[in-house]
């Protein structure tokens, strides 16, 4: 099939942007510019709206087809906190066929055996099963031996470690970061600097192997200015956020709303301003969505005995667009943080507009105005604890290898 996608805001992380046409042929992208119409061709007249390269979204906890095209999202990176865990091969390639033909869903395996962070998983053997990373999880390998040994052999597979950073010792069972929040409200919380401490171990043993590493989910101003740092000495290290963690400081589980408890949790509003700062200055290497919806059986309890996590595959291009203004950020830049460089980290050939890519595209409108609502949301569950917020920037049209894909 041929269709050629004229009048467009084209965003692309390596060409930036431009207006012009887009010719797709097949599930590749053919022309980019001002493009002749094929014979038999499809015209989509995109109005001058924006088309960029789909969203690929590292690290979530579920396959939610659903909430990924209604985001923008045709690629995953399916963390391995799954049941069974992705710790075997046979696992590994089960779970890579789970999202076809919709959705490419790309296993992250877990670096240990049932990720309890003592003995190593069969890399090579799940490397060749088709995990793209291997990743410790939700949680942080406490042994320095054996996160020294996951990154050696990580290295010399050319796999990316995924790293949870939070020093177990530390965070145990918090449920928000320690502060004048958590003790009003009387709530087990553990100090920031639970994430500088594991993020401070792991790149010096990173630093020592050579090995690249990517930690998933960094929050506060100590753990960017250690990332700041090893990315100036040369250390192969790259972090992401997701938008909650720029846009949400401690103060919005003021209510012991559940749907504010995430992993990590919030911080505070200092903490806040040096994540946008980091986002800003080229600290952030990926935004993410941290999908991990949870159904009123987990959330609807006490905050101390609810599971963390949220439901964030929906809303992830409209609040990174929101976060992206914040911190002055161009769209193609933007775009980088969403799909080129997630892309990158797993090896795969997506997140451009280049003539040759993938036809995986992303057709949004920058600046629509809409309300993010919990109960309407296609997702598997609407624990977004940002239910209420009226938002800029709609996902029109979701497209996987030149098809259209619907929610």
């Amino acid at each position: 099939m041929t269709t050629l996608y004229r009048n467009a805001r084209l965003i692309c992380p390596e060409r930036g942007e431009s207006t012009g046409d887009l010719l797709v042929v097949g599930d590749r992208i053919a022309g980019v510019g001002t493009v002749e119409a094929p014979a038999g061709a499809a015209i989509v007249d995109c109005r001058g709206k924006c088309l960029a390269p789909a969203i690929v979204d590292l690290g979530v906890f579920a396959i939610d087809k659903a909430a990924c095209i209604a985001g923008g999202i045709v690629r995953v990176g399916l963390m391995p906190d799954q049941s069974p865990i992705l710790d075997d091969p046979g696992i590994v390639q089960r779970a890579a066929a789970v999202g076809k033909p919709e959705l490419w869903v790309h296993p992250i395996a877990a670096a240990t055996r049932e990720l309890k962070g003592v003995d190593l998983a069969e890399m090579a053997i799940n490397a060749e099963a088709g995990a793209r990373a291997v990743a410790t999880g939700r949680r942080w390998i406490a042994d320095a031996g054996v996160m020294a040994r996951v990154l050696g052999y990580a290295r010399d597979l050319g796999l990316t470690v995924v790293a949870h950073a939070e020093d177990a010792g530390l965070a145990a069972d918090a449920v928000a970061t320690a502060g004048e929040t958590a003790t009003r409200l009387g709530l087990p919380a553990a100090p920031a600097i639970a994430e500088a401490l594991a993020i401070a171990r792991d790149l010096m043993l990173a630093e020592q192997s050579g090995a690249s590493i990517h930690f998933r989910q960094v929050t506060t101003a100590a753990g960017f200015d250690l990332i700041r740092a090893a990315k100036a000495r040369g250390v192969r290290a790259t972090c992401g956020i997701t938008p909650a963690h720029l846009l949400l400081s401690d103060k919005a589980i003021s209510d012991f709303r559940t749907f504010t408890r995430l992993s990590p949790p919030l911080r505070d509003e200092a903490d806040r301003a040096a994540a946008l700062k980091a986002l800003g200055d080229g600290t952030i290497d990926v935004l993410c969505s941290g999908h991990d919806p949870r159904g009123p059986e987990e959330k609807r309890l006490p905050f101390t005995d609810a599971a963390p996590g949220m439901s964030g595959a929906e809303t992830l291009l409209a609040l990174s667009i929101n976060a992206a203004r914040t911190a002055g950020l161009a769209l193609p830049r933007l775009f980088e943080l969403l799909s080129r460089t997630p892309a990158r980290l797993m090896a795969l050939d997506a997140g451009t507009l280049t003539v040759g890519a993938p036809a995986d595209l992303v057709l949004f409108d920058a600046d629509a105005p809409w309300q993010i609502v919990g109960e309407a949301m296609v997702a598997r569950a609407g624990n977004t604890p940002f239910d209420g917020l009226p938002v800029e920037g709609r996902v029109l049209r979701t497209i996987k290898g030149g098809v259209w894909l619907t929610a």
